[in-house]
């Protein structure tokens, strides 16, 4: 079994049982517990189950990383979805972006595109287009009270968002199941989010293959609300198969690692 597969089972068997231990995974999988723990470790970094002694169990679907933190996880498929997703935009466009490290790698796309108009919530996004973006761009800061990944949320946010109209909502997200679709683990951020896609004509979700399988606490929209997921290569293949049938369009970018692309 490859460590893929592996580690796609051992997820599998969490969101099933709600926690795993690793001696029992190591002799399921015929490997050492070391293997097992190298697993484990690898899949707490990326926020899709949480470490204990002896084995692992269901990550926190309220945890929320600030932005520092995410913003050094995935950084290659970030770079790459984030360069696919700026094909997306034309000049004079109004869009969105919401809060996220994702979208924040997409700004740094955005600052040459002439006359656009960005909407957002995310206190990043805000000044790397204040500081690296053309005269002729304007960029419309939502109020709101700070979260802990520097996005402004609240009933202000809400109330700003719902007076626009939108070609396009760029959303990052902390979570994609078939069973709950678009989630985040901060409620007040999940409600202005919602306010984001209904102000959008057009939907595009940015979300890298750690993604998969994570589930926040609070929901944002179906799957099917995407008209555009885009996504990098090591996305599983089910998840591939199923995320065809289920957003309007599937975008899956090679990702530069090691030298090579993968």
């Amino acid at each position: 079994m490859l460590a893929q597969q592996r580690h796609a089972a051992i997820l599998d068997r969490v969101r099933v049982t709600g926690g795993v231990r690793v001696g029992e995974l190591a002799a399921e999988f015929g490997v050492s517990d070391m293997t097992i723990r190298r697993d484990l470790d690898l899949l707490h970094e990326r926020g899709l189950l949480a470490k204990v002694h002896g084995g692992a169990t269901v990550a926190g679907a309220t945890d929320e990383p600030g932005f520092q933190a995410k913003s050094v996880r995935q950084q290659a498929e970030k770079a790459a979805i984030a360069a696919r997703a700026a094909q997306l935009v034309r000049p004079g466009a109004a869009i969105a972006l919401s809060a996220g490290t994702t979208t924040a790698e997409l700004a740094r796309h955005l600052v040459d595109v002439p006359a656009l108009t960005v909407v957002t919530n995310s206190l990043p996004v805000a000044d790397i287009l204040h500081e690296r973006g053309r005269a002729d761009q304007t960029v419309v800061l939502t109020g709101g009270v700070r979260t802990p990944s520097d996005a402004l949320v609240g009933p202000l946010t809400v109330g700003a968002v719902r007076a626009l109209h939108l070609d396009q909502l760029f959303l990052g997200v902390h979570g994609i199941t078939e069973r709950t679709g678009f989630t985040t683990p901060n409620l007040t951020e999940a409600e202005t989010n919602r306010a984001l896609v209904a102000a959008a004509d057009r939907l595009v979700v940015l979300a890298d293959h750690t993604k998969w399988g994570t589930v926040g606490i609070s929901a944002i929209a179906d799957l099917s609300s995407a008209d555009v997921l885009v996504t990098d290569d090591r996305l599983p293949p089910e998840a591939r198969r199923l995320l065809t049938d289920r957003v309007g369009e599937l975008i899956v970018v090679p990702v530069l690692r090691g030298g090579r692309p993968r």
